[in-house]
């Protein structure tokens, strides 16, 4: 039931993970890894866990990071009690005492890598969840495919695998922060205020001029608006519907006979010189220069 402590050869492999499980998809790489190393990947995959599944640790010897994808169940790190659901990610190791039972009516599917290294816990500091802690991501399988990724490297065992699953992990927790979502209270619904207007901002930014127009569709206040992006997103929704803009102008720009006039106009603006100071301040190139770069 248990994954024990840290296999010494491969033929241990099979014992470091939990046989309660109805499907699986796992790898593992160096089980004992350079104890001076900055970072090692040891092992990953996914699980879709059995009606009884269950797990009590009271530790772990490598740091852990858990992503539920589907399915429901309980959560105790360190005696404190998390719902599990579609979204929840979680961290553990050493030290810290681990409880899971699945939902017997909605067992859960998740993912997981474990790690250690002497950067283990900056990595978790970096995506805001140290070892014990609990957060959501939005949406759910915001980051499932980088999870996909690592388990394909991980099961590869090529010669860069090793590596590959390294960058991975640190692709993954820019990832986990970026993609952090309130659990609770009012936090909530401010986060929902914020993704609502910038899913409309990404359905609507070709006609969306200005940020008075987004504050009105999007029923709220224009300063309310840009203290939600700054929290949640570190720019504007101004930014973000000029960066939106500029990725479909640099498309645009990319066809054989394009002139930089016609995207402009065709982008928006009535002034070809505010356009290329503006597409200028996205991507650090006028858009004359990005034209001969293809």
């Amino acid at each position: 039931m248990n994954r024990p402590q840290q296999p010494k050869t491969a033929a241990d492999a099979p014992g470091f993970f939990s046989p309660q499980v109805s499907a699986a998809r796992r790898f593992y790489l160096n089980l004992n890894p350079p104890k001076r190393a900055p970072l090692s990947v040891v092992s990953g995959g996914s699980e879709h866990c059995a009606p009884d599944y269950e797990i009590h640790r009271p530790t772990f010897p490598f740091y852990s990071v858990e992503y539920v994808v589907r399915g429901r169940g309980l959560l105790k790190l360190n005696k404190r009690s998390h719902e599990l659901r579609p979204g929840t990610i979680f961290s553990y190791g050493p030290g810290v005492r681990q409880d899971i039972a699945a939902d017997p009516a909605d067992p859960p599917v998740k993912y997981f890598v474990d790690f250690t290294g002497l950067k283990s816990k900056d990595i978790l500091r970096q995506c805001q969840l140290p070892p014990g802690s609990v957060t959501q991501i939005s949406p759910p399988n915001e980051i499932q495919s980088l999870f996909d990724e690592l388990i394909r490297c991980g099961q590869r065992g090529g010669r860069q695998s090793a590596e590959l699953c390294v960058k991975l992990l640190e692709c993954l927790a820019l990832k986990i922060f970026e993609s952090r979502a309130p659990r609770t209270g009012v936090e909530t619904l401010s986060f929902t205020t914020y993704q609502q207007c910038r899913q409309h901002i990404e359905r609507n930014f070709q006609r969306l001029k200005t940020l008075q127009q987004i504050a009105h569709e999007c029923h709220a206040d224009a300063a309310y608006l840009c203290r939600l992006f700054q929290r949640y997103d570190h720019q504007s929704p101004y930014q973000f519907l000029t960066r939106l803009k500029m990725n479909l102008a640099a498309e645009w720009l990319q066809q054989p006979d394009a002139l930089v006039k016609q995207v402009a106009e065709r982008a928006g603006f009535s002034d070809q010189f505010h356009f290329s100071r503006t597409f200028k301040g996205v991507f650090g190139a006028a858009p004359g220069i990005f034209r001969r770069l293809r």
